[in-house]
């Protein structure tokens, strides 16, 4: 349960806005809409790999040193 205490002359836009950073982080929405349909381990594993090269070749260090 999240707890967002709200400071003495605080806003209500700001307390808002923690309340909403705390939520994102905890991963609730990510995992209920990964939830929602069933995707084969095999399926998941394969767009692992894809992403991971996509991130290595993207931001990856060049070995050309």
């Amino acid at each position: 349960m999240l707890i967002i205490n709200i400071k003495d002359n605080e806003s209500i836009d700001k307390a808002l806005k923690r309340f909403k950073k705390k939520f994102e982080k905890t991963g609730v929405l990510r995992s209920l809409r990964s939830r929602s349909a069933f995707h084969k381990p095999s399926v998941v594993r394969r767009q692992e790999v894809i992403r991971a090269a996509y991130k290595e070749r993207t931001y990856g260090v060049s070995s050309n040193d």
